[in-house]
């Protein structure tokens, strides 16, 4: 069997859909659906079975709880980078994952997890893993952060497989339940089809209005490099999944607005709330991805915007 916490969420069910394109269907789905609309996420996969998330934790310690597991894909957490509730932001994405961590060491499964590029903070050391350029200024980094450390920890002495994402900026299918929290190009999306303008800040840290640049990734190009590491058991780490390449949010908006075939760019002036706490600039540095062998492209802005609007759009 597979478990994939947060199941119902943006990436899980993306991993769910693809594991189900491969023929699984043994597979745990792992979530809080206390807001059900995340149930339009799912209601189109095959699973085994569902549990609900405190039901879950109440169970990893069960004697033979974990038999059979052959992976955990663990993607639920706790991820608003607004909230400061530093005591739940550490249970729920830190102890928790130490939890499961340990239950796929003892039971020698695959525990592949989500971390996050706001371990970087604002990026002015760099976008590698290393511990030179990690600096969270956020409860939702530090807890990413502080997992990714203890990983290090006990990487050295675990026999199974065990491997962090950091992804960057994710967008693509299935997010549309986060709300403010949605990608860039969601948003976009949503105004050019209300008000025929895509809103983007001005310039702000010495780049000019829209010209900040993140490293967007396309949701199926995250996924591909989950399976690829679930097919390759040898490699183990963590990597930044991101494409490599910063773009714009012009670019982003340019391409929603050639989707649509209609609408222009407004600039609004930059929240006084986010100077010296905004990510200008974010590059993956994929150099450790690549060294293990993951050699597939990834797709560009506009490539990834095309294939999204017009799932977004049906």
């Amino acid at each position: 069997m597979i478990i994939v916490t947060g199941g119902a969420g943006f990436i899980g069910s993306n991993i769910i859909k693809a594991l189900n394109e491969r023929g699984e269907r043994n597979i745990l789905l792992i979530d809080n659906l206390h807001d059900g609309r995340k149930m339009h996420n799912i209601a189109d996969l095959d699973i085994a079975d569902f549990m609900d998330k405190d039901q879950f934790i109440e169970k990893i310690d069960t004697p033979h709880f974990f038999d059979g597991i052959r992976a955990i894909f663990h993607q639920g957490a706790c991820s608003a980078t607004t909230e400061w509730d530093g005591r739940y932001i550490m249970e729920n994405n830190y102890a928790y994952s130490k939890r499961l961590l340990h239950c796929c060491m003892r039971k020698n499964a695959a525990f592949i997890y989500a971390s996050s590029a706001s371990v970087y903070g604002t990026g002015k050391q760099g976008f590698r893993v290393d511990r030179v350029c990690e600096h969270p200024i956020n409860m939702y980094a530090y807890s990413k952060f502080q997992f990714d450390q203890y990983v290090r920890t006990v990487l050295p002495e675990a026999t199974n497989q065990i491997v962090g994402f950091r992804y960057f900026n994710v967008y693509g299918p299935r997010e549309q339940h986060k709300g403010s929290m949605s990608s860039t190009a969601f948003h976009f999306n949503q105004q050019i089809l209300t008000q025929k303008k895509a809103k983007l800040f001005e310039g702000s840290d010495g780049y000019g209005n829209g010209e900040q640049l993140r490293d967007f990734v396309y949701v199926g190009d995250v996924v591909d490099v989950n399976l690829w590491f679930l097919d390759h058991p040898e490699h183990r780490g963590i990597f930044n999944v991101g494409t490599g390449k910063a773009e714009s949010f012009n670019a982003v908006a340019q391409a929603v607005i050639a989707w649509h075939q209609q609408g222009n760019i407004e600039y609004i002036a930059f929240p006084e709330h986010l100077k010296g706490a905004y990510q200008s600039f974010t590059q993956a540095d994929i150099s450790d991805l690549k060294a293990v062998g993951y050699l597939k492209d990834f797709l560009s802005v506009k490539e990834g915007i095309t294939l999204y609007l017009s799932e977004l759009n049906k």
